[in-house]
């Protein structure tokens, strides 16, 4: 059967496949223009991005250096002068670094020269980031697969040294170029050099290069710097710890002869120089120049602490102001003292666990300058200083200054007049003779020379304890109201006492009745060289000189003849020996917690504690009061001596 379905024409199909075609060729723009609104928000976001990081940069920089302006102030070390003007020590900032901060045009071209042509040399021409650098480590890190360089200009270290960590990672590089833009608006290229020059650290405790100058050579005029010392100086900073001379001397020549060949590169000097440069070898000094003695620490440490009282500023500030302080210390007398602490035969034997300790103070009785002093057979920076702790039970040693000096004051009692030496009781107080014997009558004279017990107690009464407790704070003495007792005319004191205290109170008797405040700080000026603090004479006359001349002859009486014997010298010495008994349950009554002797000379006052820290029933002392006479008699014969006394 035939097909009578009529075939389309091509005529007849063409609206369909417009259609077709259009929704084709839509669908395509809708795409092309979806991609295009995408990479137009992303160009967005990225202009956006850019933006934000540009200004974060801008801000952030200018945010932290004015927050902190303080920190384009370095702390420069202060330093310790000795009574003849000569350096006692540097003082270390806190963190234990020595800094010492020089002008700019202090500095040898050459010196500074290198260190640009090492670190940075195109300094000058960059406006705190260099490009350049950044581009090459930027090369070298995408090679290493891994941040190992920086490319960071002199600015960029200054910043991330003042401001930042030293972590490796995008956002501290971010906040270093902040920073570092931010300097460049702020400061010359001369005075970001002379920070960056004085700010590096160069090992072995010194920051900026006059300080490592001085401990590596020993100079401090860096003008005097020979070439081979300045390429040894610009090594450093690539590795403080590993390029330093001291602790690699290898590894420090092998950079040094990198340093020079740039030196000679860059036409800083020539072959010849750097040949003769290179053959150079380091010798280490002796001796660091801040390396202190065990004695220069405790007296540092003490005349840190009298200068912050009288100066008002804290310890950390005058550690990093660059002040000067004057004290009174005598090397020679300090220097004695410190040989006699090094011995160990200076000291009774140690405990179980724990070792003898030991203080002692020589003072000027005639202007109350302390000339010599040490807190502890070894001492530590910042440690214990037992010379000036207020902690110790004086025991016999305190009977001059509470009952005996009193007494003689109250003009009712003479060297002569007879006390009484019998067993009595003064309510729940018991007080008993040593050896247990009685006289029934001593004199004054007697009872110090052999250091009784009973007549000190009831002469204490007689003169009344209110008396007594103003007689000792004429000495410089000031007691407690939990010291209204009679105990303290045995020395058991509520509190205790210090070296320096007693030294103190005894420089009265020694200096015919008139007091002058112990002290080791003379003067203390600020970095510009002003005085801020100068000791003037506050010498008065506290009790009369016929009580300190009685005293000064019952005093003699004990070392030629009584309990002080070993602190006997080629020379008149007056003094008065000490003990505090041991009371721990089950340990001997012969055992002793404190050793003392007090004594002084014509020209100076001493004070000698010997105990432990912790008095316990495995660590007590087993000698008596005449170690501490002979420490007290071997340390001052040598030290006058010495001083030329």
């Amino acid at each position: 059967m035939p097909d009578y379905r009529v075939m389309s024409s091509p005529l007849e199909r063409r609206p369909h496949e417009n259609f077709y075609r259009r929704i084709h060729w839509s669908n395509m723009r809708d795409r092309v223009l979806r991609i295009l609104y995408t990479l137009f928000d992303l160009g967005v976001i990225v202009v956006m991005l850019m933006l934000a990081g540009l200004v974060y940069i801008h801000e952030y920089g200018s945010t932290i250096v004015s927050r902190y302006p303080d920190k384009l102030v370095l702390p420069e070390s202060s330093v310790m002068l000795a009574s003849d003007g000569s350096l006692l020590r540097k003082v270390p900032m806190p963190g234990s670094g020595y800094r010492t901060s020089l002008q700019l045009t202090e500095m040898p071209k050459l010196l500074t020269a290198t260190f640009l042509a090492v670190e940075d040399r195109r300094f000058y021409t960059h406006e705190g980031l260099d490009y350049k650098g950044i581009l090459r480590a930027l090369v070298t890190n995408a090679a290493n697969m891994e941040i190992s360089e920086g490319g960071s200009s002199i600015t960029q270290q200054l910043a991330r040294n003042l401001y930042l960590n030293r972590d490796k990672n995008l956002l501290r590089k971010v906040n270093e170029a902040s920073i570092a833009l931010e300097l460049e608006r702020r400061l010359s290229k001369s005075e970001i050099l002379e920070l960056y020059l004085n700010q590096l650290y160069m090992g072995r405790g010194q920051y900026g290069i006059r300080a490592a100058a001085e401990r590596y050579f020993g100079i401090t005029d860096l003008h005097k710097l020979e070439i081979w010392q300045i390429a040894t100086l610009a090594a450093i900073p690539k590795g403080p710890s590993i390029y330093n001379p001291v602790d690699d001397p290898e590894r420090s020549a092998e950079r040094r002869g990198l340093v020079l060949h740039i030196m000679e590169q860059r036409g800083l000097i020539s072959i010849a120089q750097m040949n003769a440069a290179l053959l150079q070898e380091y010798q280490a000094l002796p001796m660091e120049p801040q390396q202190l003695s065990a004695a220069g620490i405790s007296y540092g440490d003490a005349a840190l602490q009298e200068a912050s009282r009288l100066t008002g500023k804290s310890r950390e500030e005058l550690q990093s102001g660059g002040y000067t302080i004057v004290t009174a210390m005598n090397v020679q007398a300090q220097s004695e003292l410190e040989k006699a602490f090094l011995q160990p035969a200076s000291f009774p034997p140690d405990g179980k666990d724990r070792q003898v300790e030991s203080a002692m103070v020589i003072m000027d009785h005639r202007n109350g300058e302390v000339v010599a002093l040490m807190g502890g057979r070894e001492p530590k920076e910042g440690g214990l200083n037992r010379a000036i702790m207020d902690a110790r039970q004086p025991g016999s040693s305190f009977k001059p200054i509470i009952d005996y000096g009193p007494a003689l004051e109250s003009g009712k009692f003479t060297p002569d007049s007879l006390l009484s030496d019998q067993r009595a009781a003064y309510g729940n107080y018991q007080p008993e003779n040593l050896n247990g014997d009685y006289r029934g009558q001593v004199t004054m004279q007697t009872a110090i020379k052999q250091s009784i017990n009973a007549p000190a107690v009831w002469l204490l009464q007689q003169v009344g304890i209110g008396q007594a407790r103003k007689f000792a704070a004429r000495l410089g003495i000031e007691l407690t109201e939990e010291d209204n007792n009679l105990a303290i005319a045995l020395g058991g004191l509520h509190k205790g006492v210090s070296p320096l205290k007693m030294a103190q109170a005894y420089s009265v008797f020694a200096n015919g009745g008139k007091f002058n405040e112990g002290h080791l700080v003379r003067m203390v000026k600020n970095a510009r060289g002003e005085v801020i603090y100068k000791v003037t004479s506050s010498s008065a006359q506290v009790i009369s000189p016929v009580t300190a001349d009685r005293m000064t002859v019952m005093l003699r009486s004990v070392v030629n003849e009584g309990t002080g014997k070993k602190a006997q010298m080629n020379t008149p010495v007056a003094g008065k020996t000490g003990t505090t008994q041991l009371d721990l349950p089950g340990v001997s009554r012969k055992g002793n917690r404190d050793l003392w002797f007090v004594g002084y000379t014509p020209e100076w006052t001493g004070a000698v504690w010997i105990g432990f820290d912790r008095t316990d029933e495995r660590n007590y002392m087993t000698a008596g009061s005449g170690t501490a006479a002979a420490l007290f008699s071997k340390v001052m014969t040598q030290a006058l001596a010495k001083a030329g006394k």
